[in-house]
């Protein structure tokens, strides 16, 4: 909701699609600074009472960002501050999560667990851009006052998960444990090539962050376009997320997930060439669905060859791949476009996505010859 929010009024504010860009490197930003700090807090502090703290701070951004609006007082540079606070929470939120879900469940149960977490997340994806659309219609401070409650929620059941596996390794931090977590993405490639082609084909892709740019300027809708195209990617990504959660990848996984990829560089494409609203929401979920396909795959390998003492500093790397791939493939998109249009800026992403999945099989071969999540997990152990 507060996606939505933000794009409409800063687009409406600058017309530009350089801000636009701009918001997502903002947030990318203190990913990338905190990142080897926010490993070590991760693995060592209650990975619960990082997620409240986050998730409430978060809240505070939210009703802030409401009353500004309220009051008629809010400024481009107000948004970009939003949203640089924004992106150092999540830079403590997002490795937090992906170091505490495997401590919930079974290790044989992890890839599930992760497209049922999938499922949770596509679902407030999908509510989330379509409620932000139609609160806005009701007033422009509505969608940041309705965040305002549900992180304060969001808060409050964090602060009662309980873990049933061990706790984080409490250990003083060095020089070569701060780096640990670069390391051991290194020496293990199949995880290295899981998140770089993440990063790269995602990064290319990122059309989501030109969306309200295509809602006024080529499809001609207002605020409600955009919350049912910001929707769409999400209801794809559910769908699909629901039966990978009943029916896991047993089989070919790694092929199955370069061939993802592949799709979403075509749907990107395909979405360019788009001039209605109804196919570029079909052509989107079918995005959303190619695009967690791959993530589930890729959060299954890292967890799973990732001992629960690293997951924090693993997965603090991981976050800044995916926080490269989004929030400065935002940027790389407005950057792009505002050189080289919309259009052909969007076709590019596209293509190139394309051309790093074919790469990235000739580069990692073990990764493409990867077949079930399950089995290698059973090879390990043994």
């Amino acid at each position: 909701m507060i996606g939505v929010a933000v794009g409409w009024q800063m687009y409406g504010l600058t017309h530009s699609t350089f801000a636009l860009g701009m918001i997502g490197l903002v947030q990318f930003l203190p990913l990338l600074l905190l990142n080897l700090v926010v490993g070590h807090v991760v693995d060592r502090a209650s990975r619960k009472s990082i997620l409240a703290i986050c998730q409430a701070a978060q809240s505070l951004i939210a009703v802030s960002l409401g009353v500004a609006t309220l009051f008629h007082n809010l400024h481009p540079a107000g948004l970009f501050c939003a949203a640089a606070l924004i992106g150092v929470a999540r830079a403590f939120e997002s490795p937090s999560t992906q170091a505490l879900s495997p401590t919930l469940v079974e290790e044989s149960l992890i890839p599930q667990a992760i497209a049922w977490s999938s499922s949770a997340n596509q679902t407030a994806s999908i509510l989330g851009p379509a409620l932000g659309g139609l609160l806005f219609v009701a007033g422009a401070q509505t969608p940041y006052f309705a965040s305002t409650v549900l992180f304060v929620c969001a808060a409050s059941l964090s602060s009662t998960i309980r873990p049933w596996r061990r706790a984080p390794a409490d250990a003083a931090p060095t020089a070569r444990s701060i780096f640990s977590g670069i390391h051991y993405i290194r020496d293990h490639k199949r995880i290295l090539g899981a998140i770089s082609l993440d990063l790269f084909a995602v990064l290319l892709g990122g059309a989501t962050a030109l969306l309200p740019a295509y809602t006024r300027d080529i499809l001609h809708t207002g605020p409600w376009g955009l919350g049912l195209l910001r929707l769409s990617p999400a209801l794809g990504a559910l769908a699909t997320s629901v039966v990978l959660a009943h029916r896991p990848i047993n089989r070919h996984a790694g092929m199955r997930m370069f061939t993802a990829v592949i799709v979403f560089g075509f749907a990107t494409v395909a979405f360019a060439l788009s001039r209605s609203l109804w196919l570029s929401m079909f052509i989107l979920a079918v995005l959303g669905s190619a695009d967690v396909v791959s993530v589930v795959v890729r959060s299954s390998l890292v967890q799973l060859e990732t001992p629960d003492e690293m997951r924090g500093r693993v997965s603090a790397v991981n976050s800044l791949f995916i926080g490269t791939s989004n929030q400065l493939g935002e940027f790389e998109s407005g950057v792009t476009a505002s050189f080289w249009g919309l259009i052909p800026a969007t076709i590019l992403g596209g293509v190139g996505s394309i051309a790093v999945a074919i790469l990235w099989m000739y580069l990692f071969p073990d990764l493409r010859k990867l077949d079930s999540l399950g089995k290698d997990l059973e090879t390990r152990e043994c």
